[in-house]
């Protein structure tokens, strides 16, 4: 885990609804919901403008974040963002209480290495997941997942279960069971270009 903090101020609000969440985007402020963990779950807000920078931030996704609640300290992960249709605003943000004895759940990104080897080799990255749902106590959750592709070649894939997951740290997905084992990413040969071809039958004649 990085040593960055990320501290987020927050408001109760008593008024809930459709009606008093409009009133609170016409005032700049996100709407947002804080539950788990046991315990009643609390209606906040948000200033928007400290909102939107945060979520430009990979971190705010993925770390465990300290929100102060009317001047207490509670940590929690972000477990949904909605956003407006087509608006650079945000909607409405839920967020899981986080205890330390007790194991979360939530998706962690991948970072892949070693593209730009597999480019220069003819093939083609495909991506099939840019994340991975993991399940760890909150000390153990990473910021990422690293994906090696450079040795890969063209046919090669990578599935979850291929993944170099941290000390503590479990995959969701695989432990559902057999056939859920999905591919990360896989190694595609790039189609010669026509004139490529051409210039290979005359080789061959």
């Amino acid at each position: 885990m990085s040593n960055t903090t990320y501290t987020y101020d927050a408001e109760l609000r008593v008024e809930t609804g459709t009606g008093a969440s409009r009133r609170l985007r016409r005032e700049d402020k996100v709407p947002a919901i804080l539950y788990g963990a046991d315990k009643e779950a609390l209606s906040l807000t948000f200033a928007h403008k400290d909102m939107i920078k945060a979520q430009e931030d990979e971190g705010f996704y993925t770390h465990i974040l300290s929100l102060n609640v009317g001047g207490e300290k509670v940590e929690a992960i972000l477990k949904d963002i909605q956003r407006h249709p087509f608006k650079p605003k945000l909607t409405h943000l839920d967020f899981q209480r986080v205890d330390a004895t007790h194991k979360l759940t939530t998706k962690v990104p991948l970072h892949f290495i070693g593209e730009e080897i597999v480019t220069k080799a003819g093939a083609t990255v495909v991506h099939q997941l840019t994340d991975v749902e993991i399940s760890c106590l909150p000390k153990a959750l990473p910021e990422f997942i690293e994906v090696n592709v450079s040795d890969l070649v063209a046919g090669d894939s990578i599935h979850i279960s291929d993944l170099q997951l941290p000390a503590g740290v479990a995959s969701v997905e695989l432990g559902k069971g057999e056939g859920h084992d999905l591919s990360v990413v896989t190694i595609k040969a790039n189609k010669a270009a026509p004139a490529e071809d051409e210039e290979a039958s005359d080789a061959a004649e």
